[in-house]
C-alpha cells in the first residue's frame, strides 16, 4: 500500500502526538493509517505500509482495541483479520476521553477516597486532608459532568460545544458594553446634586 505525501505527513504527526495522549508512537501511527485509509486493513498491509514488524503491529492493534479505537472485521472468503476505526469522529473523541479517565482519573479518585477515610492525628494532616477533599469534590463533579456528556448524541454534543463559543461572544459583548458605560459615566458633567453636595432626593424636596 503506497502512502501519499499528505497521508505520510498526517501519520508521522499523529505518531509524535500519540505519546502526549498516553499511547506510544507506533500505536499512534497505526491508528492514523487506519483513520485515513479508504478501507479496512489487515495486519500485513499495516506492517508493509509503515515498515513495522508484524509483532509490533499485532501489539499495537491490541492496544488500540483496548482503547476501543479500532474494530475487528472479517471479509468474505478471507481468513485474515481486518481493522478499521469508528466511523463517527465523535465516538472516537468520547472513547479517548473515557479511556483517559479510566487510566488516569479513577486511580486518583481511589487514592483520595482512601486518604479521606483516615482519621487525621495532627494539624498538618487535617489541613492536607481538607485540601484532598476539595480536590476529590472537584474531580467527582467533573466526572459526573463527563458521564452526562457521554450519554449525549453526537449531534447534541456538537451543538453543546458550539454554544460555548456563542456564550463567549455574548460575554465579550456584555463586557464591551459595561466598559463603554463606565467610560461615559466617568466623563459625564456633574449633576446639580453633585455641585451642591446634596443627594438628588434632598435637592428635589427643597426645590433646587
Amino acid at each position: 500500500m503506497n502512502l501519499t505525501p499528505l497521508a505520510q505527513r498526517f501519520i508521522l504527526h499523529f505518531g509524535e502526538m500519540g505519546s502526549r495522549w498516553g499511547i506510544n508512537r507506533t500505536v499512534g501511527q497505526i491508528y492514523a493509517l487506519l483513520y485515513v485509509s479508504a478501507r479496512p486493513l489487515n495486519a500485513d498491509e499495516i506492517a508493509e505500509s509503515l515498515s513495522f514488524s508484524r509483532s509490533n503491529v499485532s501489539m499495537g492493534l491490541k492496544e488500540l482495541q483496548s482503547w476501543r479505537l479500532v474494530k475487528l472485521l472479517h471479509q468474505p472468503n478471507d481468513r485474515r483479520e481486518y481493522f478499521e476505526p469508528p466511523k463517527d469522529v465523535w465516538e472516537i473523541f468520547k472513547a479517548l476521553l473515557e479511556e483517559r479517565r479510566r487510566r488516569e482519573v479513577e486511580p486518583t479518585l481511589s487514592m483520595l477516597r482512601d486518604a479521606l477515610l483516615e482519621t487525621p492525628t495532627t494539624d498538618a494532616d487535617r489541613v492536607a486532608q481538607q485540601r484532598m477533599r476539595e480536590m476529590y469534590d472537584l474531580i467527582e463533579l467533573s466526572s459526573a459532568w463527563f458521564d452526562d456528556v457521554q450519554r449525549l448524541s453526537p449531534d447534541t454534543l456538537a451543538s453543546l460545544m458550539k454554544m460555548g463559543s456563542t456564550v463567549k461572544k455574548l460575554l465579550d459583548v456584555g463586557e464591551s458594553v459595561r466598559d463603554k458605560f463606565r467610560f461615559s459615566r466617568a466623563d459625564a458633567t456633574p449633576s446639580a446634586a453633585e455641585e451642591t453636595g446634596l443627594p438628588a432626593t434632598t435637592r428635589e424636596r427643597d426645590g433646587q
